[in-house]
């Protein structure tokens, strides 16, 4: 017999109520933030994951196996996400390429990670960073993905941390892409992420890998793809790796006349340099300001004539939320820094509670 009482209303029921209460007493903090605190994975907080793993890959390279909240969209392969971590008070954004297939069992994700000198977040996150430690998601971008043609037989040229997502498209598309060509350059064999896999699949038959070790052959000469891939002509070509390998290969491409078969993506290696106040480049107005450090955001751009959404003011309706595209601010109620590298990062802050604390963009 169905009961009186809906339990799906009951639950939400108590919910509302705990969310009124919390309003009176939340100050300055919104409800949300302690349900957060309770269950950060759940469908109504703020997208987090939790690292259920850290698999190394090489000596300087690890692979991060995260359980999504309920609110995860899921991924094409190729795509990529933004993660948000929090080293020592700070939260740093970075994007990372999604390594599993969409369709993998236990519906966690992965990405790959691999740690540049001087690079504080991805030296955490391959040498630190722990089982069980929550980070912000952002939903799946990007679109060095198979696309419209994935028809065609494929060629990958990678190097280094760019055979992640291609990695991706390989464990995504299995069937799709069986005998692609993958050309990868590391330093040496012991280098090269995902080797054993990626070998594996060479002796089934599935893809044919040809392997650059650049500490002994040197870096991969363009000139040679038409010998090391005779029916280059006839493949989709997809790079991924260092700016200047790509730069070579499409000026290559270009003189065989095979551009439009190429598609790259790039990874942007991005610093911000944190300090007390700074110039706030309201994007969208065009309009810059100087922010002292200790003045709010809103405050500084309404001086300059920005037309800058607000409600409160004090960090509670959440009405002045703008996205932060490059830079680093100050929470001034807690002193928490949150900075974002990526034009595009999808960082979203409060300006009535926060200040530059560096130079920022702010897509006002």
């Amino acid at each position: 017999m169905p009961s009186l009482l809906s339990p799906r209303r009951s639950v939400s029921g108590i919910r509302t109520g705990v969310t009124a209460l919390a309003e009176r007493v939340a100050t300055p903090l919104v409800p949300s933030d302690y349900i957060d605190l309770v269950s950060p994975l759940a469908s109504g907080a703020e997208l987090r994951g939790r690292i259920v793993g850290v698999l190394p890959e090489t000596a300087d390279a690890a692979t991060l196996v995260i359980k999504p909240g309920r609110a995860w969209e899921g991924h094409r392969p190729g795509q990529y996400v933004r993660v948000g971590v929090d080293i020592d008070g700070v939260r740093h954004w970075r994007a990372y390429s999604l390594t599993s297939s969409p369709d993998r069992p236990d519906r966690n994700i992965t990405i790959s990670v691999k740690a540049i000198e001087d690079g504080l977040v991805s030296n955490h996150l391959v040498h630190r960073v722990q089982a069980g430690t929550v980070i912000q998601l952002d939903q799946a971008t990007g679109d060095f993905t198979l696309g419209e043609r994935s028809e065609r037989k494929q060629l990958f040229i990678t190097a280094g941390s760019g055979i992640t997502p291609v990695m991706g498209m390989l464990r995504g598309h299995p069937e799709k892409l069986r005998g692609s060509v993958l050309i990868h350059s590391a330093p040496t064999g012991r280098d090269v992420i995902f080797g054993r896999e990626l070998r594996g699949l060479a002796d089934d038959g599935r893809i044919e890998l040809i392997e650059i070790h650049t500490d002994r052959v040197g870096m991969l000469a363009p000139a040679n793809l038409e010998a090391m891939v005779p029916d280059l002509a006839e493949r989709e070509i997809r790079a991924c790796g260092p700016t200047a390998m790509l730069d070579s290969i499409e000026e290559h491409l270009e003189t065989l006349g095979l551009a439009d078969r190429l598609h790259t993506e790039r990874f942007r290696p991005v610093v911000v340099v944190t300090g007390e106040g700074g110039v706030i480049d309201f994007t969208e107005s065009q309009i810059s300001a100087e922010g002292d450090g200790a003045t709010p955001i809103l405050d500084v751009g309404e001086g300059a004539g920005v037309l800058m959404p607000s409600g409160c003011r004090m960090g509670i309706c959440f009405g002045c939320v703008a996205p932060l595209r490059r830079g680093a601010v100050r929470d001034l109620r807690n002193g928490a820094l949150t900075t974002a590298t990526d034009d595009g990062d999808g960082v979203v802050i409060q300006t009535c509670v926060s200040a530059a604390a560096g130079d920022c963009d702010i897509d006002l």
